[in-house]
């Protein structure tokens, strides 16, 4: 008979962003407890709130079935000797295995026979597993930082409250610190904190809602969602949508209560980021817009306890709101009075990292970088991109982003706009930052992408080149976000860029900061982007073995080395392509690292080499014009033929004749072919 298990963990508040990720490893590392037990199970539902989280397993079996296993010891003729008796090493075996040696079997396998022991292990009772696994399970639930409580030695995102623990409505026995398990959960904080009993989840929602608190957290997502747009109606507006901080403020509330609130218009004029940013990342308020888009002197706010006066609470949430406001109002006026180029001098005094130097000098390594990529993409804006290079950082030195350093950028956008600076040069000071997160927004404008790169590869080469290279746990320079920014814009926008010819520019301005060899700290860095690509491009659903055969074969430009795996995909899905790949394979095992001389026709012996060699003229002219134009797969097509002929070479010819001269001669005609095939991609490397 299978019956429910129900588990809680009570906590002190747990963070907004600890939530989702808990409930879904506690799910994870439970079907694997419960898999690894050998016991069946049915559905499996999770909640959570800012002070518990639980899980609940339908239909998880009473009993765990019983286990044969079966040990394989030494050979026969090993274990015993010519007459049959045990040698050492059976009896070896059969102690290890608990067993008489009369117990042991001759077995056979393919590679003969041995000797062995049949096992049967009796299932125990699920109630009997239980205490022992579900500590384990609260145990192991990782989260970004741990913390101990008391004199206790268990650790645990926030400190443990309650456990309740049930399996068919029976109390499960264990202790986790200091606490046992029971059937006694807790209402909200401040509304309901009484204990209620629990039988499973069959009441567990009910009971939970009866004392103020919603544990689903997607029906306490769309109970705020339908509230808080119905509270900007009622205001005549709509609301600003933010799905991030929605799912946020959701894990922040356990009995939601939307609310209206009003600010003075007066603030209106401050930036729309500004005020946005300031709600939204200072107080967790909803902002609201009217038809035309604008912003209307009000906020959203959820309140986590019902109160008899809301207007009491909204008064508060006004005057707290009223003093950010006021504040930024006033870095506001006051930074406006002074030029954003005349903060660059301070920049000066500003320590970027202690081996690399000032945030002045890093400005201006990556500001010649930028107007270097400006010039090879788009001329016209070489005098934008400088420009914009020299203000990215200075509202850094502005007394609202000292204020709120979340608005970096945004600043300097929005003063170097009143300042009368060119637009694109404004949106680049904003857009050099992007992207700020995986799969986050990338600039729109080639002067900010110059500079977002430009940025970025001098932060790159620069950790790389004092010593600052991430390990598996630990990245703070986010060097892979960096890395993989540039290809993101790189590829985004198109752009044609040598990435090792970038990474030379880069270390060349940082000659008098490197602490390691210069080649050395190129070829990390080379690799390093590399790997994000190779990570990148697999993600997002381009055949592992071609993502691996083209950028084997040469990584320089990400564009071109996209264009050579669509190619191979495309070939690959025709018949052309399997004996194509398996001549180019047998040119490269014969060749090993290959020999590259020129091929001299006059060591010919047969009509097999001539053969291959006036089809290699004859199609590589062709073939490498397109590959000069990227039409890789026209130059596919265009080698294909050859493998008739590397056939016919295999077939009437002796490679590794005894004479050097003939043998290196066919050698470097082979190597020439594979040489030929190797501008697109490494063959060896792709999966028949």
């Amino acid at each position: 008979m299978a019956k429910e298990l129900f588990l809680e963990i009570g906590t002190e508040e747990l963070p907004a962003g600890f939530q989702p990720r808990a409930m879904a490893d506690m799910e994870r590392l439970l079907r694997q407890e419960l898999e690894n037990a050998r016991l069946t199970f049915g559905a499996i539902k999770t909640y959570s709130t800012p002070r518990r989280l639980a899980i609940a397993v339908a239909d998880l079996e009473e009993q765990q079935p019983d286990l044969q296993t079966r040990a394989l010891g030494p050979a026969r003729s090993v274990a015993f000797d010519a007459e049959g008796n045990p040698t050492k090493a059976g009896l070896g075996f059969a102690r290890g295995q608990g067993v008489e040696v009369s117990a042991l079997q001759i077995i056979t396998t393919e590679k003969g026979e041995y000797v062995g022991v049949d096992k049967q292990e009796a299932g125990r009772p699920t109630a009997e597993l239980l205490p022992e696994l579900l500590p384990r399970l609260i145990a192991a639930i990782p989260f970004k930082k741990s913390m101990r409580w008391m004199d206790l030695d268990v650790r645990f995102a926030r400190p443990v409250h309650w456990l309740v623990a049930l399996y068919g409505g029976e109390v499960v026995p264990f202790t986790f610190g200091n606490l046992e398990s029971g059937n006694l959960s807790r209402g909200h904080r401040f509304m309901a904190p009484e204990s209620m009993i629990i039988s499973g989840s069959e009441n567990y929602e009910d009971q939970c809602e009866r004392h103020y608190v919603m544990p689903d957290p997607a029906k306490r997502r769309a109970l705020i969602e339908t509230g808080i747009h119905d509270m900007a109606a009622q205001v005549g507006g709509s609301l600003n949508e933010d799905a991030a901080l929605l799912d946020e403020v959701t894990c922040l509330v356990e009995d939601p209560t939307p609310l209206v609130g009003s600010i003075e218009a007066e603030y209106l004029q401050l930036p729309r980021e500004l005020l946005i940013t300031t709600m939204r990342e200072h107080q967790r308020y909803f902002t609201v817009k009217d038809q035309a888009g604008k912003l209307m002197p009000h906020f959203i706010t959820v309140s986590n306890t019902r109160v008899i006066d809301p207007a009491v609470v909204v008064k508060g949430n006004e005057r707290v709101l009223r003093a950010r406001l006021s504040d930024a109002m006033f870095f506001w006026t006051e930074d406006r009075k002074v030029k954003l180029e005349t903060r660059l001098e301070a920049l000066k005094n500003v320590v970027y990292q202690a081996k690399l130097g000032t945030s002045h000098a890093k400005v201006m390594r990556f500001r010649e970088l930028a107007t270097g990529l400006a010039a090879q993409i788009e001329p016209k804006a070489k005098l934008q991109t400088d420009r914009a290079a020299l203000l990215c950082k200075c509202d850094l030195e502005t007394g609202m982003v000292y204020e709120f350093p979340e608005l970096q950028g945004v600043m300097g956008r929005e003063y170097a706009r009143l300042e009368g600076e060119d637009e694109r040069v404004a949106v680049a000071i904003f857009e050099h930052y992007l992207p700020v997160e995986a799969g986050g927004q990338l600039p729109s404008d080639n002067v900010g992408a110059f500079i977002s790169i430009a940025d970025k590869i001098d932060t790159l080469c620069g950790c790389f080149g004092v010593g600052l290279i991430p390990t598996g746990s630990a990245d703070p320079y986010a060097l892979r976000r960096s890395a993989i920014g540039i290809l993101n814009i790189i590829l985004e926008r198109g752009f044609r860029i040598a990435l090792p010819e970038l990474v030379d520019a880069s270390l060349t301005l940082l000659r008098d900061k490197l602490t390691r060899p210069q080649a050395e700290v190129r070829a990390e860095v080379i690799e390093f982007i590399r790997l994000r690509l190779v990570n990148m491009l697999a993600a997002q659903g381009h055949a592992a073995d071609l993502v691996d055969a083209v950028l084997c074969a040469s990584f320089s430009d990400p564009h071109d080395a996209l264009a050579r795996i669509k190619a191979l995909a495309q070939l690959k899905e025709q018949g052309e392509f399997e004996p194509l790949a398996t001549a180019f394979k047998r040119v490269a095992n014969i060749i090993k690292g290959g020999v590259d001389q020129p091929v001299d026709k006059e060591l010919f012996e047969g009509p097999y080499e001539d053969a291959l060699y006036n089809a290699l003229q004859q199609v590589g002219g062709k073939a490498n014009d397109f590959i000069r134009q990227c039409d890789y797969i026209s130059a596919l097509q265009t080698i294909t033929p050859l493998r008739d002929y590397v056939d016919a070479f295999f077939n009437g010819v002796m490679v590794m004749a005894e004479d050097e001269k003939i043998r290196r001669n066919r050698l470097a005609l082979l190597t020439s072919v594979a040489r030929l095939f190797e501008k697109i991609a490494d063959f060896t490397r792709i999966a028949d």
